[in-house]
């Protein structure tokens, strides 16, 4: 698909931008100055469903990364974002992100925050050992160091924070 032009594009930059300041109220005001066809775009898709996501809206935010899915099912962002927020939703949960992500892990497998993510979900459900095995899975293909580092700063790993650190 083709960029989004002027003036949309700046609205959607902007948007963006206050995003990644954490901004999310400032982010849905330039969000609200794009056009209804440039809204349909996957780059504005991202935007909203970052959106959503800051503003704990999960129900909107995995809605929108379905219909993100669909247009980028080739992205294991798209899937990530997905079960990130499927995770949060109500009525979703753990189980209902985990079987996103078993779903991208055969498309992706060597994508590392697929398997750290299944490792999380893993963790959470009690399987330290599959946790454990999930995580490897990410440290082998992903810098090993900086996925270590990120599983003891995550609480999800907290119940196993001791073995991962003797490994």
């Amino acid at each position: 698909m083709k960029p989004l032009e002027p003036p949309d594009s700046h609205y959607l930059s902007a948007a963006q931008g206050w995003l990644g300041l954490g901004n999310w109220r400032e982010a849905v005001a330039e969000f609200q100055r794009l056009s209804l066809k440039a809204r349909e775009h996957p780059d504005a898709l991202e935007t909203a469903q970052g959106i959503f996501a800051a503003a704990g809206k999960w129900d909107m935010a995995a809605e929108t990364g379905l219909a993100l899915l669909k247009l980028k099912p080739d992205s294991p962002e798209s899937w990530i974002a997905l079960a990130y927020a499927v995770r949060r939703k109500e009525g979703g949960g753990l189980d209902a992100a985990k079987r996103i992500l078993a779903q991208a892990q055969f498309q992706f497998p060597k994508e590392p925050i697929i398997a750290y993510n299944l490792a999380c979900y893993e963790c959470q459900l009690g399987n330290e050992t599959a946790a454990l095995d999930w995580l490897r899975r990410a440290q082998s293909n992903g810098p090993p160091g900086k996925i270590r580092s990120m599983a003891l700063d995550d609480r999800d790993f907290e119940p196993i924070w001791d073995k991962i650190r003797a490994q």
